[in-house]
């Protein structure tokens, strides 16, 4: 995977244009998601209730190699990952960037040396990183995703495909108005305990879940298993198993029950897969967020990378080396997914956490 910056054809529709005049400093924002394969940063600016992206890093540091067998961070993944801080950091000073809120997540709350890796990222590179709980995490996957949220959607789920976890969140939004759902998602906040059920102009998550299962754990469980589709599909029926019991019944054999639930899916598997579906040579966000795609079609799709095999995989086009191998774990969450919500209306979202965190930044400094 190719760093990510603001030159990068994937944020052209989003990226700083020339001639404009430089932001002041307190006007630019910047958020931070370090996970457990890839360290991510946006910094950005406020344009409405939208935001211009003025730089941006992505660099794969794959900080939970390990993890699941040693339970903890190891000191070679500890430095990967410290270098691309690094490298965050100088953008930062570059930028000299005022408000800003750096996280990490679930390689970090389960790692034994969790809390010690953020104190050696502090000495070392002086970033603050903040661990998040997993509703935080979930929140925030929801609220990056609020331009793609249709007006007449009333059940929302919004799937969030980690490397060390998968976030669901069940919304309902059958108390907004149909005009106001985007908005109102934006806006959205929750405490970090399930017992709440937070809501903010009739915006309710009633029900969400962090599995502790994301592309590089579960790949990880079932790594002894030889061959491609039987892994496949013991990590497909597994993942299924975990979320079986999670949010709410859908009635799919009713057309407007159908027509108000929307599936977003946010993650680097679920926008690879899109590309794939779209059978794009090379990946660009402008064809892929927003695109819709129905169970079937990603059934087709995961087909097709199974028949590949894995050296297939490894030359296909938006896959690569880098995902080759962790795209079928991240394929088995969504197919798990989808069969307990077999929806035609799953839209991809490319987005994720910063996206979230940069939207709650922008909303709560235009209330101060």
């Amino acid at each position: 995977m190719p760093v990510e910056s603001a030159k990068n054809p994937a944020f052209s529709a989003l990226k700083h244009r020339n001639g404009k005049t430089k932001p002041k400093q307190d006007e630019l924002f910047a958020a931070l998601d370090l996970g457990t394969n890839s360290c991510r940063m946006l910094i950005a600016r406020s344009v409405g209730t939208e935001f211009e992206v003025i730089d941006a890093f992505s660099k794969p540091v794959h900080l939970g190699k390990g993890l699941e067998e040693y339970g903890t961070l190891s000191r070679a993944a500890i430095n990967r990952t410290i270098q691309a801080l690094h490298i965050c950091k100088k953008k930062l000073n570059e930028h000299g960037v005022v408000n800003t809120r750096f996280v990490a997540t679930e390689a970090c709350r389960r790692a034994r040396n969790g809390k010690t890796f953020i104190k050696q990222v502090k000495d070392r590179t002086g970033l603050q990183l903040e661990i998040i709980r997993p509703a935080e995490e979930a929140r925030l996957a929801c609220v990056s995703c609020a331009p793609h949220v249709a007006p007449e959607t009333e059940q929302l789920l919004v799937l969030d495909i980690g490397g060390g976890s998968t976030e669901l969140a069940w919304i309902e939004l059958n108390g907004v108005a149909p005009e106001q759902r985007s908005d109102a998602l934006r806006n959205l906040k929750v405490a970090c305990e399930k017992t709440n059920k937070p809501s903010v102009d009739g915006a309710q998550i009633v029900d969400w879940i962090s599995v502790p299962l994301g592309v590089a754990t579960l790949n990880d469980q079932f790594r002894d298993v030889d061959e491609d589709g039987a892994r496949f599909a013991l990590m497909s029926c597994a993942f299924e198993d975990a979320v079986a019991d999670f949010g709410r019944p859908v009635d799919f054999s009713n057309a407007a029950a159908r027509n108000a639930f929307q599936i977003v899916g946010t993650s680097g598997t679920v926008t690879t897969v899109a590309a794939s579906f779209k059978g794009l040579k090379r990946y660009e966000r402008t064809q892929i967020d927003g695109v819709s795609m129905t169970a079937t079609e990603v059934e087709q799709v995961t087909q097709e990378y199974l028949r590949l095999g894995l050296s297939g995989r490894r030359k296909a086009a938006c896959i690569g080396n880098d995902r080759c191998e962790l795209i079928m774990s991240g394929a088995a969450i969504l197919q798990g997914v989808l069969r307990v919500w077999p929806t035609d209306k799953l839209t991809v979202a490319d987005r994720g956490l910063r996206e979230g965190i940069l939207y709650s930044q922008m909303a709560a400094k235009r209330l101060n």
